[in-house]
């Protein structure tokens, strides 16, 4: 392994890497980090969310193929390696009642054999810190509920000799965050600033929906406005998923560098010192350590 401190970002499905956490890698990336997006689903069962690609029957047939290309775009575009976990993605149900899950797809795994999978990839990249999302998943879709839990366990297997003896030699990351970037404190910031410009607001409807949610600490505001246009860029190359005219790209650049210059996490589990808040997922990280 180089000598360079490394980072390990855990996503559901791809695209997800490019809306959480996207300026934030880049930003590592060209200061000399490595840094490694584990995809845990082919997103197999994602909409083409993009109307100007609904209906085509190539994509609709290699929805799998078609993520997988786009995926290895936006890894090109952030400057980061990514490997695939290879599971089955849940698709996101709906109805009341909710339908079950189909069989064999990664919301229904065991958490520990799935985080087997995990378990190697970090005993093979040694990721200094890792990345991933909270209990809630973000937004409750089974995919995400379960990237949490076998990051969570694959955090302390990791480390464990007597834990997965086929997995490779035991690595113990030091500190373990999760994806806040997309805070009610920072929704509610970039709405106020675009209503007193006199600027339509596309968040007026989440902030609605989410009146009853609690603001999650951020303990972690890493500065990385210079890169939210490679941000941007990746999160176009996944064009099945992405409407370049739609509410992700309404806010001005220049309204989003100067109210909000951050991307956000919240540290749940470190093995190092560190003092918050933080400016810095490598706060307290040593290469010896």
């Amino acid at each position: 392994m180089t000598d360079h401190l490394r980072m390990m970002a855990v996503h559901a499905h791809p695209d997800d890497e490019s809306s959480k956490g996207a300026a934030t890698m880049a930003k590592y990336v060209a200061e000399g980090a490595d840094v490694l997006v584990a995809t845990c689903t082919g997103g197999e069962r994602g909409s083409i969310l993009n109307p100007k690609l609904q209906g085509d029957p190539y994509i609709e047939e290699h929805i799998h193929e078609v993520r997988a290309h786009e995926m290895d775009e936006a890894r090109q575009i952030l400057g980061v390696k990514q490997s695939w976990l290879g599971f089955v993605d849940s698709g996101l149900p709906e109805g009341d009642p909710l339908p079950p899950l189909p069989e064999g797809c990664f919301g229904l795994q065991e958490v520990d054999v799935a985080a087997e999978r995990l378990v190697k990839l970090i005993r093979e990249f040694r990721p200094h810190v890792i990345t991933t999302y909270d209990e809630n998943g973000g937004y409750p879709h089974p995919d995400h509920i379960m990237t949490h839990r076998i990051t969570m366990a694959a955090w302390e297997m990791a480390g464990d000799p007597e834990a997965c003896p086929d997995a490779g030699a035991p690595w113990t990351p030091l500190k373990l965050y999760y994806n806040q970037t997309m805070s009610r404190q920072r929704t509610v910031a970039l709405h106020e600033a675009l209503t007193a410009r006199g600027l339509e607001s596309p968040y007026g409807e989440w902030l609605k929906r989410w009146e009853d949610r609690k603001p999650r600490e951020l303990t972690t505001r890493v500065p990385c406005a210079d890169y939210f246009g490679v941000r941007d860029k990746a999160l176009l190359a996944h064009a099945t998923q992405i409407d370049p005219d739609g509410p992700w790209f309404r806010v001005p650049m220049e309204v989003q560098q100067e109210v909000w210059p951050t991307e956000d996490f919240e540290l749940v589990k470190t093995r190092v010192d560190t003092t918050l808040p933080e400016d810095d997922l490598f706060a307290g990280v040593t290469l010896e350590g």
